[in-house]
């Protein structure tokens, strides 16, 4: 009788030669032969390793590792909701803005911005309330112990008061259609400042999506060029057509305006940004902790304390925004509010704007959080689209061929942006 393959062979080395069968049978049934896995470079083989260990878990832990081991690149469901909702309620604000500001109202921006920021605390204290279950004096209570993290929010809300000063200074030498081009850098601004600050890599193809972005949103603000002396049957072109002419604007004035909107782009990425790094560095302290001192089934409890985290922050931000434009109104505008009190000038759309504005900065905090600020201008990017779109169908809005290619550009941009294949063609 011949002696079996297996004869001579000790109980480890047939364990081993069977656990290699084992393998040579999973690999063939694999899209990916066990031949093509030995072409790949050993970063691919450790990618489709990892794929296939995510394919052979259950449901669950398909779910927590692609939202907590998620590529740079990609987004959980999570984010991706909260990006659509912020592009969504973008849309939503400037329709109403355009609504509201084509009467010519006279009421204070600053109160309008005290308006946010105290419905913003309100609901935020509901939320503390009502889901939370916790008491309101707790949140008094979190300013006052986190005191380094709330007079850090003073850098955020303080270059939001400056974005507001630089408007008013920009637009005061500068045509409206001319800023609305030049203040859409604050998109690359914002991926400078994330690089910078928060240490993150921009891949070549994100760097392409990047310029492509800039590119197709400054397409579609320079349909004001064309259309700045048209009118429509609303007057909804009539922030533009009663721009101030400036009679003899000097190449001095027209400067100082474009420094002031390249400023207000450099303080919206900047405190995109740090918004983002201060909500996110306790929740890495959390993280570090967790994996230290707390079991693995403690994970629930850790995004209890995120969320809840989330939210005082939002507090942390409003309370000291309230503070800011507070001493602003009274060390600029006193007098006036004196005669005439806060809320003059108001109307119903105004405070229906006030409202949705308040809603938005809270989805913002959302979108900094679930994603990050490279991919809130995405979403603001988009939001123009729309603006511009519904402006059409709702206020007989002309739109040129600029304006389609730039939609063009900013959809291209999207999809190279969230593509991970592609990066490895451009190195």
């Amino acid at each position: 009788m011949p002696d079996s393959p297996s004869a001579g062979m000790s109980g480890s080395e047939m364990r081993s030669r069977e656990n290699s069968n084992v393998k040579h049978a999973l690999h063939s049934s694999e899209s990916i032969s066990a031949v093509d896995i030995t072409a790949l470079s050993p970063n691919e083989t450790r990618m489709h390793s990892r794929l296939s260990q995510s394919d052979q878990g259950n449901g669950d832990n398909n779910i927590v590792s692609s939202d907590s081991k998620s590529p740079p690149s990609g987004i959980s469901k999570t984010g991706l909701s909260v990006l659509i909702l912020l592009a969504f309620q973008n849309c939503s604000k400037n329709l109403l803005l355009r609504f509201v500001m084509k009467e010519h109202p006279q009421f204070l921006t600053s109160a309008a911005v005290i308006g946010v920021e105290l419905i913003k605390l309100a609901l935020c204290l509901l939320y503390i309330l009502l889901v939370e279950r916790q008491p309101l004096y707790s949140a008094a209570v979190f300013i006052r112990k986190d005191r380094r993290n709330t007079l850090l929010m003073g850098v955020p809300a303080a270059l939001y008061s400056i974005q507001m000063t630089l408007e008013y200074l920009a637009l005061g030498n500068l045509d409206a259609a001319l800023f609305s081009v030049l203040v859409q850098t604050k998109l690359l601004a914002t991926a400078g400042c994330a690089v910078l600050v928060l240490g993150k890599k921009i891949r070549k193809v994100q760097l392409i999506s990047l310029m492509l972005l800039t590119i197709g949103v400054m397409l579609c603000n320079m349909k004001d060029y064309n259309a700045a002396g048209s009118s429509t049957r609303d007057g909804s072109r009539r922030l533009v057509d009663e721009e101030p002419s400036g009679n003899s604007v000097g190449e001095m004035d027209r400067t100082k305006g474009i420094i002031a909107t390249l400023s207000i782009a450099a303080c919206s990425g900047f405190a995109s940004v740090y918004t983002e790094k201060v909500i996110k560095a306790k929740r890495t302290i959390v993280s570090r902790k967790g994996e230290q001192e707390l079991p693995l089934q403690n994970h629930h409890q850790q995004q209890q304390q995120q969320q809840y985290g989330l939210v005082y922050t939002q507090v942390q931000l409003a309370f000291v925004s309230l503070v800011i434009m507070g001493l602003y109104c009274v060390v600029m505008e006193l007098t006036e509010i004196l005669e005439k009190g806060l809320w003059y000038g108001f109307n119903f759309p105004a405070y229906v704007s006030i409202f949705v504005s308040a809603i938005g900065g809270l989805t913002v905090a959302a979108v900094l959080k679930y994603a990050d600020a490279v991919l809130k201008g995405y979403a603001t990017a988009v939001s123009v689209i729309l603006t511009g779109v519904l402006s059409m169908i709702l206020f007989d809005t002309e739109l040129n061929f600029l304006y389609f290619l730039g939609i063009g550009n900013v959809i291209c941009a999207v999809l190279l942006y969230s593509a991970t294949d592609l990066d490895r063609l451009l190195c």
